[in-house]
């Protein structure tokens, strides 16, 4: 990748974040990217090669789903409703975007290859503690695959953005918590060999 101005960076990844939101990834071009950005199509294809490798990039920098933040509670309920409350606002935030590219991924197949090469690993530091601090406290007989569990909350919050739509309200996060990632986490934990 060429080096580019940062200001004029932060231009066209911000011109291609509102188109997306816009109009969606398929009516999307480059050409509106450049005018909206004030850049030249040169500019674009010096940095990037293409449509894929620039939304790719815009969605790495600005729209990775992060873990949230934890705290600790006190207790294991209260830590996962934290974490998977933080994970809600987060995708509640990116509603638009999500949408727009949710079905674009299932269809273009260019696209999702270049994400999937492409975007970084969630930092689960923070579950990870909470699980940690959870069989130290002896609510889980033994350790959990923070990833797995992560995976479950992010396969919840998805499909109620996709199928139900937000907000994310406290009814939500109760059901998930206590319906769905703590039988998890206590069934994996129970799981975990000597």
């Amino acid at each position: 990748m060429a080096p580019l101005d940062p200001e004029r960076d932060r231009a066209i990844l911000d011109a291609t974040m509102e188109l997306l939101s816009e109009v969606g990834y398929d009516r999307m071009s480059v050409d509106q990217i450049a005018k909206r950005a004030r850049a030249s199509k040169a500019t674009i294809y010096r940095r990037w090669a293409g449509k894929p490798e620039l939304v790719v990039d815009v969605i790495c920098r600005r729209f990775a789903m992060e873990a949230p933040r934890g705290e600790d509670t006190g207790s294991l309920r209260g830590d996962l409703a934290f974490i998977f409350r933080g994970l809600c606002e987060l995708v509640e935030r990116k509603h638009t975007l999500v949408i727009g590219l949710s079905s674009t991924l299932v269809s273009n197949q260019e696209l999702a290859r270049t994400l999937r090469a492409h975007m970084p690993a969630a930092d689960l530091d923070d579950l990870r503690a909470l699980l940690t601090r959870a069989v130290a406290r002896g609510e889980l007989a033994g350790p959990v695959d923070a990833a797995r569990l992560f995976a479950v909350a992010e396969a919840l919050v998805w499909h109620r953005m996709i199928f139900t739509g937000p907000p994310f309200g406290d009814a939500f996060v109760a059901e998930s918590v206590d319906g769905i990632l703590l039988p998890l986490a206590h069934t994996w934990s129970a799981s975990t060999p000597a």
